[in-house]
């Protein structure tokens, strides 16, 4: 690569080659060489002078140069550098009319460039263009998050794999990032996702995925061209890698069929992705607007027999015949849990015995809150729930009228029942904030109504005093304050940024 010595027309036609060779702006091969060449020039003339050296991009003649500033008098400086400073005087030599604050130029000749100094030459433009072609990767990369890419396995170390890129770049798959199971070799080609870049003195760091849900998502987009094309949209996909996977389908065309285009017919669609997934079985699943339809399609292939839905607790009890059970339930609870991932439900399987005992619990438990806090005897507290009551709350708000429709009512009757609600209600309401105030919390907090109450206690039990502080918390610090048993990771993110929401003034979409 012995650049400087070559003929000039030679000199561009190996700079452009290299620039392609390494896919990088010819610019950054030209700024390498002058940079190496004034370098050169320096050792050769002193390393005390401003030399630079510049490359004419036409005819690759080379032009060396030492610059000056122009200064009044070497008084009229601080830290006056006769190296590198000329007077008006003394600029008179390479430029007409001097000015002060101008720049002039001293043409130098091109330096003889001997072994040691092709040497220098060489390794600083290497080293220069092997740092461009590292940022070329990293942007390269970094625009690819998300995107599948195939690559060949380099080796494996301690579990975790080392693969080649496309020949440009090489990645890394943790072993957690792996399929359970599955052991690749050196030589063995697979796909996978791209899931961060970083820079680093060596490269490029590109860690890639298999486990990822995301991973599966873009394997169907890369096998269902419906899929490509967003004529079939993939609504949320849940996996427990390597084993068993649920992925949620629909379309706005009533022609088409979302699921069995999705499956191909015999498979030969989802069967590339199970393959990909070492063997991982996958459920389609045909997603609904309507809860209640989603989470029965969800938790196939058992079938439901009956389902409650409860959307002020977002959570719903699936009831099938005791024949359906563990199949609904899964190994180790894995369809239900793959269910409940996928529609971002609570979803509680239970047998129609188990059901029929859960309301016989249920009846009790309210017709014990009736009696305690309404104080009347069991047989109007039975009585109310009977009616469609469930909370003393409907109670204390709904239109009279209908307490006092009810048969064996009077005015007097409902109108007393609802005021005990209310100085019920009331009661709870002063002992909420009383237990609030005295841990320290702020109205703000205690009045922060996304969150339930119990939940906002247990805050301000571990130290959460406001809604700023609640607002400054990351989702990681807020779900090991609450513990994973309380909340799922994706409510503890939007609880913080609707705290944000009203602690800072500022939207969801600016967040």
């Amino acid at each position: 690569m012995s650049f400087v010595s070559m003929p000039r027309q030679d000199l561009l036609l190996s700079i452009d080659s290299l620039a392609q060779e390494k896919q990088i702006d010819r610019e950054v091969v030209f700024s390498s060489l002058e940079a190496a060449i004034a370098k050169i020039a320096k050792h050769k003339y002193g390393e005390e002078f401003d030399i630079s050296a510049s490359i004419d991009r036409r005819n690759g003649a080379i032009h060396v140069k030492r610059s000056f500033l122009v200064i009044d008098s070497a008084d009229s400086v601080e830290n006056y550098n006769p190296n590198t400073m000329l007077t008006v005087e003394q600029a008179k030599k390479y430029s007409k009319k001097p000015v002060v604050g101008d720049v002039v130029e001293d043409a130098l000749p091109e330096p003889e460039f001997g072994r040691m100094a092709f040497q220098t030459a060489k390794q600083m433009m290497t080293a220069r263009v092997r740092d461009a072609e590292k940022g070329r990767q990293f942007e390269e990369f970094k625009d690819n998050i998300g995107d599948i890419v195939s690559v060949v396995v380099k080796r494996v170390e301690f579990g975790s794999v080392f693969v080649d890129i496309n020949g440009k770049a090489e990645g890394f798959i943790k072993g957690s990032e792996l399929i359970p199971g599955e052991r690749l070799a050196v030589g063995d080609r697979v796909r996978a996702l791209i899931m961060d870049v970083s820079r680093s003195n060596t490269g490029p760091q590109i860690f890639l995925t298999r486990t990822h849900p995301m991973f599966m998502e873009k394997l169907f987009a890369q096998e269902v061209p419906e899929i490509y094309e967003g004529i079939i949209k993939i609504k949320s996909v849940a996996r427990a890698p390597g084993s068993h996977a649920k992925i949620a389908v629909e379309t706005a065309d009533p022609s088409i069929d979302a699921v069995g285009m999705t499956v191909g017919i015999k498979g030969t669609r989802i069967q590339p992705v199970i393959n990909e997934c070492h063997g991982e079985k996958i459920d389609v699943i045909l997603y609904s607007e309507d809860p209640a339809v989603f989470i029965v399609n969800a938790v196939q292939p058992a079938k439901v027999a009956k389902i409650i839905v409860d959307e002020d607790t977002h959570s719903a009890a699936v009831v099938v015949n005791e024949d359906e059970l563990s199949l609904a339930i899964g190994r180790r609870g894995q369809n239900v849990r793959l269910a409940s991932q996928l529609t971002g439900w609570n979803i509680d399987v239970m047998s129609e015995a188990e059901e029929q005992e859960r309301r016989a619990k249920e009846f009790q438990e309210k017709t014990d809150l009736f009696i305690s806090g309404l104080d009347v005897d069991e047989m109007i507290a039975r009585l109310l729930i009977t009616e469609g009551f469930r909370t003393i709350e409907e109670i204390a708000f709904v239109d009279i009228k209908e307490l006092e429709e009810i048969e064996g009512f009077n005015p007097e009757l409902a109108a007393e029942l609802q005021k005990r609600a209310k100085d019920y209600l009331n009661k709870i309401e002063q002992d909420y904030l009383d237990g609030g105030h005295k841990l320290g919390m702020t109205d703000d907090l205690l009045n922060f109504t996304f969150v339930r109450r119990p939940i906002l206690m247990k805050m301000g039990e571990n130290g959460i005093k406001s809604l700023q502080e609640l607002a400054d918390l990351s989702t990681d610090e807020l779900l090991e304050i609450l513990g994973e048993d309380t909340i799922s990771n994706r409510l503890a993110g939007r609880i913080i940024m609707k705290a944000r929401e009203i602690a800072y003034n500022i939207n969801q979409e600016e967040q």
